[in-house]
């Protein structure tokens, strides 16, 4: 699923994050920025210690904040962790829209052209991915409507079927496709 919005693009894909040759992929993480379980563990796992390294450095953050670390083995070039949750674990519609802007700005301030993002929160975060799709999707289409920006592409890469049918259904919706 696929939807342009003037020069740049919003891409539904099914897959494993850690494979996309962007100029970043986006960490679910939480507010220590430790990486343990889920996305953040797939990425330390294939990209190496080197990006926690990286990313604990700059932390801790506030919930809603993201930072900017290498991408180490990864083919992306950078990791961008975004604290989508305190060490409690809990997070919801409104902080997964607030740290998706957190995303879209370090992005647009990195001159990043290229972004794969996860369903934030729906692991842990236990938020139903129908709330993450809609909280995500409707900041980034926001920010691709809203002012001249180097974004070119946008993907969501979602590796359970649940995330892929709730994103998939959303971007449809906001793209008046029927």
């Amino acid at each position: 699923m696929r939807l342009r919005l003037g020069p740049s693009s919003i891409a539904i894909e099914r897959g494993d994050i850690t494979d996309w040759e962007v100029d970043a992929i986006v960490n679910a993480a939480n507010s220590t920025l430790a990486m343990g379980t889920g996305v953040a563990g797939a990425i330390k796992r294939k990209g190496g210690v080197i990006i926690e390294e990286e990313a604990m450095r700059q932390g801790p953050v506030e919930v809603g904040e993201a930072v900017l670390t290498t991408g180490g083995n990864l083919a992306a070039t950078h990791v961008i962790h975004a604290a989508v949750m305190g060490p409690d674990l809990k997070t919801d519609g409104d902080l997964i829209a607030a740290t998706t802007r957190a995303i879209l700005a370090l992005a647009a301030k990195h001159r990043i052209t290229s972004l794969a993002l996860p369903a934030l929160g729906t692991g842990v975060g236990h938020v139903p991915p129908a709330v993450s799709a809609n909280a995500m999707l409707n900041a980034v289409v926001a920010h691709l409507k809203g002012s001249p920006t180097g974004l070119k592409r946008v993907i969501f890469v979602l590796y359970q079927d649940d995330a892929y049918k709730a994103f998939t259904d959303t971007l449809k919706r906001l793209g008046g496709v029927q």
